[in-house]
Parts: structure tokens; C-alpha cells; sequence
């Protein structure tokens, strides 16, 4: 395992105290001397030994576990979508995904997606729904790890708590596609209505067809539930920012995404290295920098939190007490 990077809010929390109980109230007079000039240099500080004690080894491990659980999320939201009585829903949300990856991406993972979700009906549909719910929700408790890791925390929880935890997060994450799906179609007819009945409304149309970008910002929406559900519950609060992280990492998604196909047209010929595997290693390499834009997220929101004034609580353990905890 990698070890924790020491600019982690609980190590700095650690040689705070340290330091306190030996300056007293000099080392905070200093402190606050240090902060205001500081403070922008000392963030991308924590940030980048952050990223470099952690960010290659979890990229790859996202970047595997994304290509692992992406067939069963979407054999998921099929089923739940079934159930719902709404079955196309499945394939909108696989087309939604797929408008946010690079187009070399989207052509070798389109057909092989819609194949897996044809050819399963029935019991096979439900069997297929109950492992994809087990193996997606690895992914999910990875990006957990990464977040404990830049925060400088472990829990010593039950492991079947949080992986409940997550399959609940993965069955809420299709209801709100489900939902957005359906604002789609509201917004769309809407706007046919107001054309048609309301011709001059022409600036009320725009206003409403520009609604229909709503899905871009989904993104940034995901990712920010993502960041506050699954940060340390000591910094969980108002106090400790989640949406600087979950920002970074939009930005950074959509940023590869554009600029993956240039990079890619002027490498030249990557398939005759590859062979017919071309197209799943650029599917790897764009999940492993989108891996480690998750990364970076999490370390910049750990950046940002300050000294907190309580320490961990609900059962977290910094990493060098858990194996105490244990014993």
C-alpha cells in the first residue's frame, strides 16, 4: 500500500498538536503570519505530494475498474429501468455516457454495450443486475479509499456497511438518470408547445431549449455528490469545501475528453502497436486520466481543509492506529 501522503489534513492535525504542546501560543501567532502570503503555494504543496504519494497507483486502479464494472453498471440501470417500466431508459443512459468520453471511446464501447444489454432478459437480466451491483460497487469503495488516503484517514467500520452503502448509492445514481431522462422529455415538449401555440415566444423557447443542456452540468453534479457522500465524516461539513474538487475534476474530464482525439490523430498509427486492442488501451488510458483527475479532485478538497478543531470521530482511525485498534 502506498503510504499516506504527510500533507494530509489529519498528519498536518498530528504535527499541529505536536507543535502546540511544545511553542503554546507562539507556534499559532506564527501560523497565522504564515497563512495569508502562503496559502496558495502551500495548497498546490499538499496537492502535488498528495497526488504523488497516491495518484499513478489509483489512476490505474480506476482506469481498471472502470472498463471491469462499466457493462454491469448499465446491465444495472437496465433492470432498474425494467422495473420502472421504463425500459429505454437503459439505453439512453449508456448514450449519455457516452457523449462524455472521447469519440475513439465511444466507438469501441457503444456496440459491445448495447450487445451485453440485448442478449440478457428475463432471470438473466435480474442475475446479471445482482452481480453488476456487487462489482460496481468496488469501484465505488475505491474512490472511498482515495478519499480516506488524501485525508489521512482509515474507518474500522463493518466492510459489509459501506458496501450497502454504496450498492444504495449506485441504485440512487439510476433513478436520478431516470429523472433527468424524464426532465429531457418535458423540456422538449415545452418547447414544441411554445412554438407552436406561442410563435413570438421565441426568447422563451431559446430559454427552454437551452434547458435542454442541463445533462452537461450533470457531471459536475455527480462528481460532487460523489466527493461529499463518500469524504470522511469529520470532513463532511460546510466548513471543509467539496465542490473546488468536484469542479477540478469536471474541468479535467472534459479537458482530456477534447483533447484525447488531437493527441490521438497525431500519435499516427497506435493500432499497428496494438493490434485489434487498439481501441480498448485508449478506453484504458482515457479512464486512467480521468483516474487521475478523481485524484487530484481529492487531494486539492484535502488541500483545502484546514486544522479541523475536533478530531475523527464515528469510528475513524488515522492509518498508524488502526493496526493498534486491531491488535
Amino acid at each position: 500500500m502506498p503510504e499516506i501522503s504527510p500533507q494530509s489534513p489529519e498528519e498536518r492535525r498530528t504535527r499541529l498538536e505536536a507543535a502546540r504542546a511544545s511553542l503554546g501560543g507562539q507556534l499559532d501567532k506564527q501560523y497565522a503570519r504564515f497563512r495569508p502570503g502562503r496559502r496558495t503555494i502551500e495548497i498546490l504543496k499538499r496537492v502535488a505530494v498528495g497526488v504523488y504519494s497516491d495518484g499513478l497507483i489509483h489512476a490505474g486502479n480506476l482506469a481498471y475498474l472502470a472498463l471491469l464494472t462499466l457493462f454491469p453498471f448499465f446491465i444495472v440501470a437496465a433492470a432498474i429501468a425494467r422495473l420502472a417500466g421504463r425500459t429505454r431508459d437503459g439505453i439512453l443512459a449508456v448514450d449519455a455516457f457516452l457523449r462524455t468520453v472521447p469519440p475513439g471511446v465511444a466507438t469501441v464501447l457503444k456496440q459491445p454495450i448495447n450487445d451485453v444489454l440485448n442478449a440478457r432478459t428475463g432471470n438473466l437480466l435480474w442475475f446479471g443486475a445482482l452481480i453488476g451491483l456487487w462489482t460496481t460497487a468496488s469501484f465505488i469503495e475505491t474512490i472511498r479509499d482515495i478519499l480516506r488516503r488524501a485525508y489521512g484517514v482509515r474507518s474500522n467500520r463493518p466492510f459489509w456497511e459501506y458496501r450497502l452503502g454504496s450498492i444504495g448509492m449506485i441504485i440512487g445514481a439510476v433513478i436520478l438518470l431516470m429523472v433527468a431522462f424524464s426532465f429531457q422529455v418535458v423540456l422538449v415538449g415545452v418547447e414544441q408547445f411554445i412554438r407552436r401555440v406561442i410563435p413570438f415566444a421565441d426568447d422563451t423557447a431559446a430559454l427552454i431549449a437551452a434547458g435542454r443542456t442541463a445533462p452537461g452540468i450533470a457531471l459536475f453534479g455527480a462528481m460532487y455528490m460523489l466527493y461529499y457522500w463518500l469524504t470522511p465524516r469529520a470532513y463532511r461539513s460546510r466548513a471543509y469545501p467539496k465542490w473546488p474538487g468536484a469542479m477540478m475534476t469536471t474541468l479535467w474530464w472534459l479537458g482530456v475528453t477534447a483533447a484525447m482525439p488531437i493527441v490521438l490523430s497525431n500519435i499516427g498509427s497506435y493500432d499497428l502497436t496494438y493490434g485489434s486492442l487498439a481501441g480498448v488501451m485508449i478506453a484504458l488510458v482515457f479512464f486512467f486520466l480521468v483516474g487521475l483527475g478523481v485524484v487530484i479532485g481529492a487531494e486539492l478538497n484535502a488541500a483545502l481543509a484546514e486544522i479541523p478543531v475536533v478530531g475523527l470521530k464515528d469510528g475513524e482511525t488515522k492509518p498508524d492506529e488502526q493496526g493498534a485498534t486491531a491488535k
